[in-house]
């Protein structure tokens, strides 16, 4: 089925504050229903196009032999709901969970990201304010401490190297383990294009620089430059949908799914 044309069901009504507003969203299918249902509630009609999947690494050794040795962690960091997910699923196979972590504490990026590990029973220690790595290595620095404490940091194949940089600029022993890849989503992006091109979206929503990069891809260049709004969380996101020459008119105040919904309504409030 073509990716660029699945749409999920709009809302009956047409009321609330982004009533008619045309608005793709290109987050991993199993992680785009609340933001979806979130702006349909709002009257908007929205488009699911799915640019990315999580796919978790084939080889996850190095993670199993640091789980099974995470006595000698001080600290375990997680940077994303997708790293929770792929390491707790592995917690669960690997027979762990979640007692590993009862011996380390555990610092999350974000609230969705805390959330996720609380869903699965693991006490989360350190919430940054801001919700990107160098808060959470400013969180730890004013702890202190970290000189010679092992941080265990699974995360994405490819990943800016802040979070662990900023560690060890602190003293600490970081052992980085990649767990999963974010790939493009197969389909045809055509109609999408056509969409785009024609003037027929209003915003496309980008939850990271990944979505941001594969939508380029799935869509081609001239209809990522068309004339819709960009609506961003973070500026990463941000600074990745402007290297393409996207107008990024729209960013999330807090860098969270309901963040950027308060960020879309807030901009068409008045009729912009």
């Amino acid at each position: 089925m073509d990716l660029a044309t699945v749409k999920l069901q709009p809302m009956a009504t047409t009321a609330g504050p982004l009533a008619g507003r045309r608005i793709v969203v290109t987050r991993a299918r199993d992680q785009a229903a609340d933001l979806v249902r979130a702006l349909e509630a709002r009257g908007a009609v929205v488009t699911a196009l799915p640019v990315i999947e999580i796919v978790p690494l084939p080889d996850l050794s190095a993670l199993r032999a640091a789980l099974y040795a995470i006595r000698d962690y001080q600290w375990v960091v997680f940077t994303s709901q997708n790293a929770v997910q792929v390491v707790c699923d592995r917690l669960e196979e690997w027979g762990l969970a979640p007692a590993p972590f009862s011996s380390a504490r555990v610092g999350a990026i974000g609230p969705a990201t805390a959330a996720a590990l609380g869903e699965r029973g693991i006490r989360v220690d350190l919430v940054p304010e801001g919700f990107i790595a160098e808060s959470l290595v400013e969180a730890l620095k004013e702890r202190g401490g970290l000189a010679g404490a092992r941080v265990l940091v699974p995360r994405a194949e490819t990943a800016r190297d802040a979070l662990p940089d900023g560690l060890r600029a602190l003293g600490a022993r970081v052992d980085v383990i990649p767990v999963y890849r974010t790939v493009g989503a197969a389909g045809d992006g055509g109609a999408a294009a056509g969409d785009l091109l024609a003037r027929r979206v209003d915003v496309v929503t980008f939850t990271s620089s990944s979505t941001v990069r594969h939508f380029v891809q799935l869509v081609g260049n001239d209809a990522a430059r068309a004339p819709f709004l960009a609506a961003v969380i973070g500026p990463v996101t941000a600074e990745t949908a402007r290297s393409y020459g996207m107008n990024v008119a729209i960013a999330a105040d807090e860098y969270t799914v309901p963040g950027l919904v308060s960020a879309i309504e807030r901009h068409f409030a008045g009729g912009r």
